[in-house]
């Protein structure tokens, strides 16, 4: 064995003991959700369950609004996601393509945008929405969740876009092309990594979002998001663990697919975002 192996065996071991420890919750998640009630709570847990069963996603799955709420999630965090890319994709063309007064300036407010806790802007925002008449509107959780998607999305994208060679854009003008339509032809389509990657961070932020959906949809039940459903698996006599398991199971299912099937173009695409100031 070389030096090189031996002394990267300590950091390989750290590796895959981090890994072990952010997995477990994860595993501890699924496999409680295929247990029978009985060894949920039993005094002597079993990491490896002896008996399986599919009652508790039937229980899920069968739950008051399960369909109606993914639907509000899909909704309100799709349309999230894409306004934020279009308005998030001419911020930062302007930012990284065009000379004005005040872009520093505009960076510098982006930059503290995504830096504050949005958590501490609930007050105001729900006196604004109940002042306005947008309380209990899924409309109203959509205008949040671009607002907290925005910042970062406009960073990410400026980086990405001064990566571009500005040059490629500027024959394509010498031969014809408006400089919208050069950015069209060829920056738009080089950019698909940077878009998919800010993409999957809004509709993580977008999908797991539990504060504003539970403060801002307070009477009409019809418009929570599936966040809010995940805390229903609740009677008097305590929390059902096991379809409490189930339904989180499912929820984390659609964005762990969607990081599967993009990972690839997101790890171009926030290496790429980072370099460029």
């Amino acid at each position: 064995m070389t030096r090189s192996r031996i002394r990267r065996i300590p950091l390989d071991a750290a590796a895959v003991l981090t890994v072990l420890v952010c997995l477990f919750p994860v595993y501890w998640m699924v496999t409680t959700a295929f247990k029978p009630t009985r060894d949920i709570q039993s005094e002597s847990p079993q990491i490896v369950p002896y008996t399986w069963t599919l009652e508790h996603f039937r229980t899920a799955v069968d739950s008051d609004g399960f369909a109606l709420f993914w639907r509000n999630s899909i909704l309100v965090t799709a349309s999230a996601v894409l306004l934020a890319l279009v308005v998030a994709l001419g911020a930062a063309f302007a930012v990284a393509r065009l000379r004005w007064s005040g872009r520093r300036q505009f960076m510098l407010m982006v930059f503290i945008a995504q830096m504050a806790p949005w958590e501490s802007l609930i007050i105001p925002i729900y006196i604004i929405s109940r002042d306005t008449d947008m309380l209990d509107r899924l409309p109203t959780l959509t205008l949040v969740y671009f607002m907290i998607t925005l910042p970062f999305t406009i960073v990410v994208l400026r980086g990405f876009i001064g990566t571009i060679p500005p040059e490629l854009e500027e024959s394509a003008q010498v031969d014809g092309c408006t400089r919208l339509g050069a950015f069209r032809r060829i920056a738009f389509p080089l950019l698909a990594p940077g878009l998919m990657a800010t993409s999957l961070f809004g509709y993580i932020t977008a999908w797991n979002e539990f504060a504003y959906a539970n403060f801002l949809i307070i009477k009409q039940q019809d418009s929570r998001t599936l966040p809010v459903w995940l805390s229903s698996f609740q009677n008097t006599f305590g929390t059902d663990w096991g379809a409490t398991m189930a339904a989180s199971t499912l929820f984390a299912l659609p964005a762990l697919a969607i990081f599967l099937v993009l990972q690839r173009h997101v790890t171009s695409g926030f290496a790429a975002g980072a370099v460029k100031g």
